[in-house]
C-alpha cells in the first residue's frame, strides 16, 4: 500500500514573533521540521509532500537537500492563502498509485511513528481517521459578550490533532465539494464529515503538541528531553 504524507508548513506563524517560519526554528539543536520528518521516515509513509509558503521555498529547499531523511522521499509544493488551500495543493502532487494520504502539521514534531501508523491502519479500514485525546478541562460555550451559554459534557468531547489519514479519493472529493460550496474548515476531517462519511478517532498522545507560541517551543524542548511515559 503506497502512503504519502502532506506536511503543512506554509503558515506565517505570527504568534511566534520569530524571524523565521515556525518549522525552521531550532528545537533541541535542529529545525522543528526535521523532527517531524524523522517520525514519518520511521513510519510506513514512503513520501512526504512538504507544503511551504512560496517566498520561503528556497530556505526549505536548502534545509532538506542538506539533510539525511533516510528512506523518506520528499517534494516541496507551494502553499495557498489558507491551510485548506495548502492541503489541496499537496493533494495535487501525491503519487499516482497513492492509496492513503496522511495530513500533518509540520509544527507537531513530537508525533511518534507508531501513532502515524495507527492512524494509517484506521484510515485503510474505515476510510478516514484522525488522532485526538479526550478533553480534560471543563468546556464552556461562551457568547461574544463572554456570557456562559452552556456546559457540554466532557464525555463526548475530544481535542483533535494531526495526523489525519484518508483514502486519497475520499479526501479529494471532500476538498472539491468544499471548494464548490465555498466552505472553509479548520481541519480536513470537517470536509469529509460534510459528505456524510464516517471519520474514526484514534486515541493520540498529549505529547503531540502543536508549536504556536514561544511557550510551546519551550515545552517541546522539555518533552523531548523526557522519555515517553515519564512525568
Amino acid at each position: 500500500m503506497r502512503i504519502n504524507a502532506v506536511i503543512v508548513a506554509a503558515g506565517e506563524g505570527k504568534r511566534m514573533g520569530a524571524g523565521a517560519p515556525k518549522p525552521l526554528l531550532p528545537l533541541c539543536g535542529r529545525p522543528v521540521l526535521l523532527h517531524t520528518l524523522a517520525a514519518f521516515a520511521a513510519s510506513r509513509a514512503g513520501r512526504a509532500i512538504v507544503v511551504v509558503a512560496e517566498k520561503e521555498r528556497s530556505r526549505f529547499e536548502r534545509l532538506l537537500r542538506g539533510s539525511d531523511l533516510g528512506r523518506l522521499e520528499w517534494t516541496l509544493q507551494n502553499g495557498g492563502p489558507r491551510r485548506q488551500d495548502s492541503v489541496a495543493r499537496g493533494l495535487d502532487v501525491v503519487d499516482a498509485d497513492c492509496e492513503i494520504v496522511v495530513v500533518h502539521d509540520a509544527v507537531r514534531p513530537l508525533v511518534s511513528p507508531e501513532l502515524i501508523d495507527r492512524c494509517i491502519d484506521a484510515a485503510a479500514k474505515e476510510g478516514a481517521a484522525v488522532v485526538g485525546v479526550p478533553v480534560a478541562d471543563t468546556i464552556k460555550l461562551v457568547s461574544p459578550e463572554r456570557r456562559i451559554e452552556g456546559t457540554p459534557s466532557r464525555a463526548s468531547l475530544w481535542a483533535i490533532q494531526t495526523p489525519q489519514a484518508f483514502r486519497v479519493g475520499l479526501l479529494r472529493e471532500a476538498h472539491r465539494g468544499a471548494e464548490t460550496a465555498g466552505v472553509e474548515a479548520t481541519d480536513d476531517a470537517m470536509l469529509v464529515e460534510r459528505l456524510g462519511k464516517t471519520v474514526v478517532v484514534v486515541e493520540g498522545d498529549r505529547r503531540n503538541i502543536k508549536i504556536t507560541t514561544p511557550e510551546d517551543l519551550a515545552l517541546a524542548e522539555a518533552l523531548l528531553g523526557r522519555p515517553p511515559g515519564k512525568p
